[in-house]
């Protein structure tokens, strides 16, 4: 499990592995072109099984910590949609790897440590 450590706030929001390396692309993506956008993710039960927002933007510095030693493959299909709705009005919205045949997935659960 792997954390992306937000800014200079403390809040450390928890993923795996393989979903952390998507997002890190597609908000890499979104900050090369200085674009500011909503992420949004469903919480753990352990933190109030809610959902949580933040504000992504090039000013505030990101820090993507994996647990694990060897890079991911990557999905082009989650990736895809991860941008489409980083793109969005509505922001990137962390989901469900799609399956193998091709369905959407549903929001992730993820764990905030502040």
């Amino acid at each position: 499990m792997g954390a992306l450590i937000y800014g200079d706030s403390g809040i450390e929001i928890r993923f795996e592995d393989r979903a952390l390396a998507h997002l890190q692309l597609a908000i890499g993506a979104k900050l090369r072109r200085k674009e500011s956008f909503f992420f949004s993710w469903k919480d753990d039960r352990k933190v109030g099984d809610g959902r949580s927002a933040v504000w992504i933007d090039p000013s505030i510095p990101l820090y993507f910590k994996y647990s694990g030693g060897r890079s991911p493959m990557i999905n082009r299909e989650w990736l895809d949609l991860m941008a489409t709705g980083a793109n969005s009005p509505q922001g990137l919205m962390l989901m469900d790897e799609p399956d193998t045949n091709g369905s959407n997935g549903r929001a992730t659960d993820n764990s905030v440590k502040p």
